[in-house]
C-alpha cells in the first residue's frame, strides 16, 4: 500500500449563513519515495486537503489513510502521537519556537515524544541541511532560508512516513526559495523520502516528480512533470483549469 492514500473524502465549512464545499470526493495516492505537487487557484480546497491529509481537521466523509493507519479512527491523543511519530509538517510561516536554537528546534518532536537524541543523527541532518554553522542561533538570528531549513529538519528527524509542506516558499527570496526545493527534491531522490506538497507556483512544482491538480474542491488531472521545465508546467497547468 503506498504510505499516502486518500479515499474519496468530502469537507465543507459554514461561510456566513451559506454552507460551502472545500472538497467535493477527492481521491489520490502518493507512492512511496514520490514527490508529488498539488496545485490549484486560492480557494481551490488544496490547502484544505493538506490539512486533512496531516489530521489537522477530519474530513465529513471519506478516509486518510497514512501507512495503512485511518487517521478517523484514531482519538485526539492518539493523532496527536500518531502525527508526530509519522507525519513530517512543513509551514510557510515556519512556525519555529522564537527562544530555541536551530538544533533544539529540530530536536523538539523528540523531546516532546521523550525519545533518546541520536547526537550522531542530529549532527548528520544538520550537515545534510547546511545548518552546521547556525546550530546555536536562534531563529531571529537567521535568514529565511536558513529558518525553514531548520523547520524541514524537524519534520525529518523523527524519520516520518511522510512529509507534506502547504506553501513552502511562501515567505522566501526566490534564491532562497530555489534552494529549499532543491532540498526537498533531493530528499525524494537521493533518500526516498515521500513528499506532498501543496503551491500555486509552476516554478516551484517543477521540482516535484508529478503534479496533482485541484479546481472547485476536485482533483481534476494528474500529470508527471518533464524535464523541471516550469514554463511546459505552467502551459499544462492552465490547460486543466479551463
Amino acid at each position: 500500500m503506498a504510505p499516502l492514500v486518500v479515499e474519496n473524502i468530502t469537507k465543507s465549512f459554514r461561510q456566513g449563513d451559506r454552507n460551502v464545499q472545500a472538497l467535493a470526493g477527492v481521491s489520490l495516492e502518493v507512492p512511496r519515495g514520490q514527490f508529488l505537487a498539488i496545485m490549484g487557484a486560492s480557494g481551490s480546497g488544496k490547502s484544505t486537503l493538506l490539512h486533512l491529509m496531516a489530521g489537522l481537521a477530519k474530513p465529513d466523509s471519506g478516509a486518510v489513510k497514512i501507512d495503512g493507519t485511518s487517521l478517523g479512527e484514531l482519538n485526539d491523543k492518539q493523532l496527536t502521537l500518531f502525527r508526530r511519530r509519522h507525519v513530517g509538517l512543513v509551514f510557510q510561516s515556519f512556525n519555529l519556537i522564537p527562544t530555541l536554537t536551530a538544533e533544539e528546534n529540530v530536536t523538539l518532536p523528540l523531546q516532546l515524544d521523550g525519545a533518546k537524541v541520536d547526537t550522531k543523527r542530529v549532527d548528520d541532518l544538520l550537515s545534510r541541511l547546511g545548518l552546521n554553522a547556525r546550530r546555536e542561533h536562534r531563529p531571529d538570528a537567521m535568514s529565511g532560508g536558513e529558518q525553514q531549513r531548520v523547520a524541514i529538519g524537524r519534520a525529518l528527524i523523527t524519520e516520518p512516513s511522510v512529509i507534506l509542506a502547504d506553501e513552502p516558499t511562501g515567505n522566501l527570496d526566490s534564491a532562497n526559495s530555489k534552494a529549499v526545493c532543491e532540498l526537498l527534491r533531493d530528499l525524494c531522490l537521493m533518500h526516498g523520502k515521500t513528499i506532498a506538497m501543496v503551491t500555486h507556483e509552476p516554478s516551484v512544482a517543477a521540482y516535484a516528480q508529478e503534479v496533482a491538480v485541484i479546481r472547485d474542491g476536485k482533483l481534476v488531472h494528474r500529470f508527471p512533470v518533464e524535464a523541471s521545465d516550469s514554463f511546459a508546467l505552467a502551459a499544462r497547468y492552465q490547460e486543466c483549469l479551463r
